[in-house]
């Protein structure tokens, strides 16, 4: 039986962050029993489309999930394990954010099923956290992080940025060596980037704020790999760390091109040789669910050449690279065959790396990977 993936959006927050372009709103109560009512149904509608399917990861995401009721997370989990096989299942992520859990929420999760929370913690500076709309403080983390290990929770991702506004090197580097001192099994590090029509763009614009240069910028990235490989954390994509075997299998599934549906508020998905929108509107997609319509904005076929393109553009970002046994086996052919002098050329200018089994970036690679995807799309 095949297997595909699920991820679920929750778009509720209690405060949108200044960075964030995310499909996020601040929370309404009658909104939301509305939405989490047509969430249900929306799932409930790919009952026979993926019946031949068995699901191994579920990731619910926002927003906030852990923002809302327990209650609507036990009702959506339940809904999804009634309607897919799930002999097969191997992770369900709930993203989290401190300030916003309790016991009762935790106790809650694990009954259910959750076997891995990812916490939006961003910095442990609590002046940073102030400069980003971020709600919680770095002690709001830390009771958050132990309630979630007291209730036996052993696969915890903590989410880190850097490129703050303001941000110092000293000021990463603390941040990572107090969150590694909690043995977290799961880091993800991302650098700010500044998308257009959030409120720290507007401020950048304006000159009303100051955020690290480009080099400043790299040598956090590269301190911070450094420091995470001394202490015990496998560097296995261009964002994220793990501890040996908590590598995270949703996220592996999007990495290596394996189906996913996606449900809710705009969230899109990769099934049946195509990929799929949902609608990015409350009206829309609730109007469409009402209807018991599936609330699909959009749509594009997949072809060969494109599948064959987001697979080693995909597989770059692994840090072991594109794996050419792999490729051989699902699409039939060497990958030499198709991209030789994509490979040579960036070869030579010391981006990538070509052995036996992988063709994968080079340190000065991972800094300009977005030169090197472009040579391979179609």
């Amino acid at each position: 039986m095949n297997s595909f993936s699920l991820y679920i959006h929750i778009p509720f927050c209690e405060k949108k962050c200044y960075y964030c372009d995310f499909t996020s709103f601040a929370k309404n109560s009658d909104m939301l029993e509305k939405y989490m009512l047509n969430l249900n149904k929306e799932i409930k509608l790919y009952k026979e489309q993926l019946s031949d399917y068995s699901l191994r990861t579920i990731f619910i995401g926002g927003g906030t999930p852990s923002c809302i009721e327990h209650s609507y997370i036990e009702t959506l989990l339940e809904n999804v394990f009634k309607t897919f096989h799930m002999d097969n299942l191997a992770e369900i992520t709930l993203e989290a954010n401190p300030g916003t859990l309790d016991n009762k929420k935790i106790s809650s999760y694990k009954k259910i099923g959750i076997n891995r929370i990812s916490l939006g913690v961003q910095s442990l500076k609590d002046n940073l956290l102030n400069s980003i709309g971020r709600i919680h403080t770095s002690q709001d983390f830390k009771e958050s992080f132990y309630m979630l290990r007291e209730e036996g929770f052993d696969n915890i991702n903590v989410d880190l940025m850097f490129g703050l506004p303001h941000q110092k090197l000293i000021d990463l580097k603390s941040t990572l060596e107090e969150v590694v001192s909690l043995d977290v099994e799961h880091i993800s590090l991302y650098s700010l980037i500044l998308e257009e029509e959030t409120q720290i763009f507007k401020w950048y614009k304006n000159g009303l704020l100051e955020l690290p240069d480009e080099d400043l910028d790299r040598t956090m990235y590269h301190s911070s790999i450094k420091f995470l490989r001394e202490n015990g954390y496998e560097h296995y994509e261009i964002s994220n760390f793990s501890k040996p075997g908590y590598e995270c299998k949703h996220n592996l599934a999007y990495w290596k091109i394996k189906p996913y549906l996606g449900v809710g508020l705009n969230s899109h998905s990769n099934l049946f040789g195509k990929r799929f929108w949902n609608h990015s509107t409350f009206t829309e997609y609730n109007c469409l669910l009402e209807k018991k319509h599936f609330p699909v904005e959009g749509e594009e076929k997949i072809d060969r050449d494109m599948e064959i393109a987001e697979f080693c553009i995909m597989g770059l970002r692994l840090i072991k690279g594109i794996d050419k046994l792999e490729y051989r086996n699902r699409f039939g052919e060497d990958i030499k065959n198709r991209y030789d002098n994509v490979i040579k050329k960036h070869v030579h200018n010391g981006l990538i790396i070509d052995d036996y089994n992988y063709v994968k970036l080079t340190n000065k690679g991972l800094d300009l990977s977005n030169i090197v995807e472009v040579d391979f799309m179609p």
